[in-house]
């Protein structure tokens, strides 16, 4: 716990939240420490950049270089902070166990501090009970809690936190969270923003954008309505996502004016985590952070306007939640990029196509995630209104616009070969 403490103190240096986390082998050896990095050289850097997702990519990053790592099963992440939606559907998704220290009220998957894990669906609140473990904190101030959660690893048994480590672990995520949500709201209002399809193709946003994306500003339509046009872009992506371990989905963001700006499928064959929706609101983010790095204010100006924040376009997953972890941790990282109240003009913000699971049930599952989420964002996802839209993705095929997915350039199977991909986890 001191050295997941240690980490939060060094994310706190750095600028960021102030949160950290140790990955431990069975024995209780460490692997590999990390620390959140949501925020970098004053930049929103990556929103899902969280210590608890990072260790997670980091493993199976060392597991497909041939590392001899063991299962996940036989792992413990040991966390500063109650992990978040998103980290603890990916704690679940990939088999982790965690050990947390500081609670959290607002974010953290047990918000309630019950240990009945409510904000979970219900088919994954055993196996939250099972892998989630909150020691006894001894002491007499307000740090101090009993033991709750499942057993903690063998190593741990008979073990308290030191209330000292617990408020550290508490004040360094107070101390950073304002100053973190005034760089994440820097961002010009909707008024503001331009177009940038009106750039030239030789225009450097556009040159970065599209190397990133081939396919970007290719598709234009209504801002907030996509229609079955978009069929062909999404269905490459798709089918992309299928021959990389997915089950046939992807993720695209339009921006305000409804330009299409990204296609992602997942990368599931390289991490259980690396879904389509994690891949894309992660490279978008680094692709501003990157034009940005070392900008003039000329230069500053312009991505501001031209690519701005997410929440004034439209997400849309080609499959919409399904109760799942993996669906979990998407929703929790959908809320992570946005981090604060949808604009009241942009009440669809996010859409998908093909439904998983009833209009009621969904809402449910929103409304039970914690406060963050459910309350203060708003997570609503809503199915797109285009029937044709829906209708082309449940037909394979070349779709209404007459251009076949295998005529479209494939979205970078390898992310890591661009220059986007370089950036470290």
């Amino acid at each position: 716990m001191s050295l997941a403490a240690g980490e939060a103190v060094a994310a706190k240096t750095q600028g960021t939240f102030g949160v950290g986390g140790v990955l431990l082998d069975q024995r209780g050896n460490v692997l590999k420490s990390l620390h959140n990095m949501v925020v970098r050289d004053g930049l929103i850097f990556d929103p899902t950049a969280h210590g608890e997702r990072q260790l997670i990519d980091w493993y199976f990053a060392e597991r497909a270089r041939g590392a001899a790592l063991p299962d996940p099963h036989e792992l413990t992440i040991v966390t500063s902070l109650d992990p978040c939606a998103m980290c603890a559907g990916a704690i679940l998704a990939a088999g982790f166990k965690v050990v947390v220290a500081a609670d959290d009220a607002k974010a953290g998957i047990d918000h309630d501090a019950s240990a009945r894990f409510s904000a979970l669906p219900a088919a994954l609140r055993e196996r939250a009970a099972a892998a989630f473990c909150y020691p006894a904190v001894r002491g007499s101030a307000g740090y101090a809690r009993a033991a709750r959660g499942s057993a903690p690893p063998a190593f741990f048994i008979g073990k308290t936190i030191n209330e000292a480590t617990q408020a550290l672990c508490s004040l360094a995520l107070e101390a950073t969270s304002d100053k973190v949500q005034q760089v994440l709201h820097q961002d010009v209002p909707q008024a503001s923003l331009l177009d940038p399809a009106t750039l030239s193709n030789g225009h450097p946003i556009v040159r970065k954008l599209k190397s990133l994306y081939p396919n970007a500003l290719s598709w234009r339509g209504a801002p907030q309505a996509p229609d079955a046009t978009l069929a062909p872009y999404l269905q490459a992506a798709m089918e992309q996502d299928r021959r990389q371990g997915g089950d046939g989905d992807c993720s695209a963001l339009l921006d305000a004016f409804g330009n299409l700006l990204l296609v992602t499928p997942g990368r599931r064959h390289r991490s259980a985590i690396l879904t389509p929706f994690m891949e894309c609101t992660r490279q978008y983010a680094q692709l501003r952070y990157q034009l940005l790095l070392g900008a003039d204010a000329a230069t500053e100006e312009a991505v501001h306007r031209y690519l701005g924040h997410p929440k004034h376009g439209t997400f849309i997953w080609a499959k919409g939640p399904d109760g799942s972890a993996a669906s979990m941790m998407n929703l929790g990282a959908y809320g992570s990029t946005m981090e604060g109240p949808l604009p009241a003009s942009n009440p669809r913000q996010l859409q998908f196509i093909l439904a998983r699971m009833n209009e009621d049930d969904l809402a449910q599952m929103c409304a039970a995630m914690p406060p963050l989420y459910s309350r203060t964002i708003g997570i609503s996802p809503r199915q797109v209104a285009d029937a044709d839209l829906i209708a082309a993705l449940l037909t394979p095929g070349t779709g209404p616009a007459g251009l076949s997915p295998a005529k479209l350039t494939p979205t970078c199977s390898h992310p890591e070969s661009s220059a986007i991909g370089r950036l470290p986890f």
